[in-house]
């Protein structure tokens, strides 16, 4: 250390730094001062730079933990880990929708808003659905994108826990259930499912569905066990 840098005893008798010339101690008020007890430490200039930067280390590390704890429970596909608007083709005129969803989500989460995203094969509905999930998560959002076959095939392996399972789904701030309609099950495991549309709707947490199946399909279907489900999805 340079001389010039040494701390140093100042004309008021404080201690103070010997780089940012700004005192390391300051008294203590005169009702409380003890005897030679008559001072505290103080930071200069260079401790709270320091401290600043240890508390933006910490930021950024419970930042990427946290993303690391979300990013292992986002997706079924880990591939969908790069499906991110900045790698968007542009064929998708209705990228800019979701753009917005994700830019007004304070507003879209006060106010319940869902998105029903609907179109033929290859038209890119789970791709902006999970565009809108990677850029939550970025945000540190909740999400969890999964499908209603993966849902049904889960409540059948956890009949003990259907429950914690369903609460489980209901936790996240953001759910997405991608191809509705190719699922297939009894009566009883549809019943399942509607039960986990109902309880999400119950919460008045954001719901977005992606699915092959035309709109008319949907609120037309004659099975009474798919209607249930088709129509509380639709009312949110």
């Amino acid at each position: 250390m340079r001389e010039e840098e040494k701390d140093f005893i100042g004309k008021d008798g404080l201690l103070y730094c010997g780089v940012c010339k700004e005192p390391k101690e300051a008294f203590l008020p005169k009702e409380i001062r003890f005897g030679h007890f008559d001072r505290h430490p103080s930071m200069c200039a260079c401790m709270r730079e320091e401290v600043a930067k240890e508390e933006s280390r910490a930021r950024k590390m419970e930042h990427h933990n946290t993303m690391e704890r979300l990013k292992s429970r986002r997706f079924q596909n880990r591939n969908m880990l790069n499906w991110r608007f900045e790698n968007d083709n542009g064929m998708n005129e209705k990228i800019e929708l979701a753009k917005t969803y994700v830019e007004k989500w304070e507003s879209v989460k006060e106010k319940n808003l869902g998105l029903f995203l609907w179109g033929s094969v290859g038209t890119g509905k789970s791709y902006m659905a999970g565009c809108i999930a990677n850029a939550l998560l970025d945000k540190e959002v909740s999400v969890h994108m999964t499908n209603f076959a993966k849902i049904l095939n889960d409540l059948q392996a956890k009949y003990d826990g259907r429950n914690e399972y369903i609460n489980y789904l209901c936790g996240f701030q953001l759910l997405i259930i991608d191809d509705l309609g190719v699922e297939r099950g009894t009566e009883y495991g549809l019943e399942q499912l509607y039960n986990v549309v109902d309880s999400r709707y119950r919460t008045r947490k954001p719901f977005i569905v992606t699915t092959n199946l035309t709109l008319k399909e949907i609120k037309n279907t004659i099975d009474l066990s798919y209607k249930r489900i088709y129509d509380r999805v639709l009312e949110m």
